[in-house]
């Protein structure tokens, strides 16, 4: 495959929304404490980061529930209501199950037809299931009996003891059904899904606990001419998506960084995500170390620092070393197509997180939903309790919305921050992570003390206990976020830098004036291509100037 020829479908065979979510995952066996490890980045143009939440509650026979398509809000029809739903918080519900998803397309004859969509499938099951197994018989159900409504999505379906992965896509607009399969990631290994379909063979002729999938799986394949081979060889991901550069160095390559920085002899698999030569990148690997929340958070930052899809240092990153890129992602240039990478942090995310779901922690704390909005890089990830009650106010819906700023949003305050530093990205970010870092390590050092002391108080009070520390948290780091955009704004006023004698602490002379500034300029790349340029350089180089 021909790496100029499969960008060069990548705009019209890969849908926009396949350039979207990342979800990573590590089992308990891979984890330092035992927990389920799984992440999600929502990452859309038009998303608010706010925090969904739904009350437990039991409904009266005969009730009904709206289905309403997540990405649109338009009305898709609606569905009798269990007598009783669980409490939801985010893509969490209250038993420590959650749900997450990557948008793929697949084949575009095979858009859904039914009634549920995708982002209903999720939010519905986690009202109705406790496990991860009861979820996928919950989704699967849904989709035979309402018919599927989105196109091609992996999701990861994890609840303290195992993580699934699960691919589905539907069967096009003569029949509104869907064909599917789900594989439980071994126990020990990380694995990950970013807008390409992953699942390639499985085991179809053993029975087995570990691997589901619908009975027309292969067969619809073969009856569309999608597959002719025994069924021994067949790859759902090779049947049912589109192979092109977005898919591959844009999609795979994501779940290749995450490979990269926790397994050994990842660098092999680089021809795949390159050109899609070689050896396909595997759907789970082994750890070279356990892993903890804090890994994936800073995972969930990446931008393939230290690889040779560094996006810090190509031209784009500028002379501020600046790893983002405003859309198109792709480019021409005397009629060859280029592309610039797309990274697992994004500018476009609406919100992210890390669930860590953990069997043996107190069971008002089974599930913490470590919750951020907007850019992965520059956000606070702050515990959401899988027995919350309410959404602190800086994460609520309806405080703010992509066209309202509200300066007590999380969302408004991470997002004036982030927007300095897409700027001068080389020079801000230490003092953004400086805050970052001190608000993440404080609530972490809180956390672990909570795991003795819930378990030690009266549910009720522990309940209340949780709340008010979520609620606590959000508080300061708004305020905090709020306090650092200032001290941005003025540190790094009109293309200088201020002089401090501690952070915050603006240098004065000894008559109260402010120091002078410091004059940082560019990068000496920066310099050198400026130098180099066939056009301008030689127009900008100084002549020596004979003295008269």
């Amino acid at each position: 495959m021909n790496l100029r020829h499969i960008f060069s479908a990548a705009l019209t065979a890969t849908s926009i929304a396949s350039w979207a979510c990342t979800g990573l995952i590590a089992t308990p066996g891979a984890t330092a404490d035992g927990s389920a490890l799984v992440t999600y980045a929502a990452d859309s143009h038009t998303l608010y980061g706010e925090l969904y939440h739904t009350p437990a509650a039991d409904h009266p026979a005969g009730s009904m529930r709206a289905v309403i398509d997540w990405d649109t809000g338009k009305p898709l029809g609606e569905i009798p209501q269990k007598a009783h739903t669980y409490t939801t918080i985010g893509n969490m519900n209250e038993h420590g199950l959650a749900i997450t998803e990557s948008t793929w397309g697949g084949r575009p004859e095979l858009e859904g037809s039914g009634m549920i969509d995708y982002g209903s499938l999720i939010y519905i099951t986690l009202e109705r299931a406790r496990t991860a197994r009861e979820a996928i018989k919950t989704m699967t159900d849904l989709v035979d009996t309402y018919g599927y409504a989105s196109s091609g999505e992996s999701f990861t379906i994890a609840d303290p003891d195992e993580v699934w992965i699960m691919e589905l896509i539907g069967k096009g607009a003569s029949d509104k059904g869907a064909v599917w399969v789900a594989l439980r990631v071994p126990d020990g290994y990380i694995s990950g899904h970013a807008n390409h379909s992953r699942i390639h063979r499985f085991d179809t002729e053993h029975k087995s606990d570990t691997v589901l999938y619908s009975p027309d799986v292969i067969s619809f394949a073969k009856s569309k001419g999608y597959y002719s081979g025994p069924d021994a060889d067949f790859s759902f991901s090779r049947a049912y998506a589109v192979y092109d550069a977005g898919a591959l160095r844009g999609c795979d390559g994501r779940v290749w960084s995450y490979y990269n920085r926790f397994a050994p002899d990842m660098n092999r698999y680089l021809p795949w995500i390159l050109n899609g030569a070689g050896t396909p990148l595997p759907l789970w690997v082994k750890p070279s170390r356990p892993l903890t929340a804090a890994d994936l958070k800073e995972m969930m930052r990446d931008h393939f620092e230290g690889t040779p899809l560094d996006m810090t240092l190509d031209a784009g990153a500028g002379p501020y070393s600046v790893p983002y890129r405003w859309r198109p992602l792709t480019f021409t240039v005397d009629s060859v197509e280029y592309t610039h990478e797309r990274a697992i942090a994004t500018q476009q995310t609406g919100f992210s997180l890390v669930a860590q779901l953990r069997r043996s922690a107190p069971d008002l704390m089974k599930g913490i939903l470590w919750f951020g909005v907007d850019d992965a890089n520059t956000c606070v990830y702050i515990p959401m309790y899988s027995c919350l009650t309410s959404v602190p106010h800086e994460f609520a819906v309806g405080n703010g919305d992509l066209y309202t700023i509200s300066r007590d949003a999380a969302f408004w305050v991470t997002n004036m921050v982030a927007n300095q530093a897409y700027h001068r990205y080389s020079q801000m970010i230490p003092d953004i992570r400086r805050v970052q870092r001190a608000l993440e390590d404080s609530i972490q050092a809180e956390v672990d003390i909570l795991y003795d002391e819930v378990a030690s108080l009266d549910p009720d009070v522990a309940r209340r206990f949780l709340n008010d520390h979520s609620a606590h948290w959000a508080r300061q780091y708004v305020k905090q976020y709020s306090d650092l955009n200032d001290y941005l704004l003025v540190k790094y006023l009109d293309g200088n830098v201020k002089r401090e004698d501690a952070p915050g602490q603006f240098s004065r002379n000894p008559y109260g004036l402010p120091e002078y500034p410091q004059f940082p300029g560019y990068d000496n790349r920066y310099y050198r291509s400026i130098a180099t340029d066939p056009e301008r350089g030689e127009i900008l180089r100084v002549q020596p100037i004979e003295q008269q």
